[in-house]
């Protein structure tokens, strides 16, 4: 197994912990505030009455989440194919910690309403996937 190889897999993995702490903080905010917007989770976990509205912390979390599912599929799919072509392998292990470095900022300071980080490690994630795709198009057309 190629270094690459291994960078996108401590990578893959890095990301999963990384919205799975995310998915946590939103329970955890949820469960301390006793704020459900479920009535089923409102009756199971907090025996309290169905809240109107979640929590500001839990919301902020749910946002980073799906900010998560719009940029962290397909940097996987582009360092995946980054890594089967065969491109710059430092690549993959200067670009790959960037990303998720990113990543964890943006989440961050998504939670904890920080601009402009949260724009500029946004901007870091989209340029990571930016280069990643120009050494792919060049390995392809390059041969």
């Amino acid at each position: 197994m190629t270094q690459a190889w291994q960078a996108f897999a401590l990578t893959t993995v890095a990301l999963f912990f990384k919205m799975f702490l995310t998915a946590g903080v939103q329970g955890l905010v949820r469960v301390r505030s006793r704020t459900f917007v479920n009535p089923e989770d409102a009756a199971c976990f907090g025996r309290t009455p169905q809240a109107a509205a979640d929590h500001p912390v839990a919301e902020r979390a749910q946002r980073a989440l799906r900010n998560d599912l719009e940029n962290v599929p397909i940097f996987l799919f582009l360092a995946l194919a980054y890594v089967q072509l065969g491109c710059w392998e430092t690549g993959a292990l200067l670009y790959f910690p960037v990303f998720v470095l990113a990543r964890a900022l943006h989440t961050i300071a998504f939670v904890r309403p920080t601009q402009p980080l949260r724009n500029r490690a946004y901007l870091v994630g989209v340029l990571v996937s930016m280069i990643l795709s120009g050494h792919i198009v060049a390995t392809i057309v390059g041969g």
